[in-house]
């Protein structure tokens, strides 16, 4: 396996790792998953942001650390992965505030 292959592979796994913590956020909340320890949507609005924000600041300290590496793909991955979560963040709050001004 060539070097460029073992960058792909790991921005490949470090941009699907926070894209599945976030779509497994969303599918607890749909079906509740943790409501017998008292969460409600705050706590898995709290979570989400947690996991996208995390993702970028791991991937930071990830691209810093492994600057020469392959495994600096993975930063990249996690940074790429993070800043989806942030927009869609950022989309959903514009629609909430768009859905209550139209009320």
């Amino acid at each position: 396996m060539t070097e460029i292959d073992q960058r792909r592979l790991w921005g490949l796994g470090g941009f699907l790792l926070p894209c599945a913590l976030l779509v497994g956020l969303f599918l607890a909340y749909s079906s509740d998953t943790f409501g017998s320890w008292g969460w409600k949507g705050g706590e898995y609005a709290y979570a989400f942001i947690g996991v996208a924000v995390g993702a970028i600041l791991l991937g930071c300290v990830l691209k810093l650390v492994w600057l020469e590496s392959p495994r600096g793909a993975l930063g990249t991955g996690l940074l790429l992965g993070g800043t989806l979560g942030v927009v869609v963040v950022f989309a959903i709050v514009v629609l909430f505030f768009l859905a209550w001004s139209r009320i």
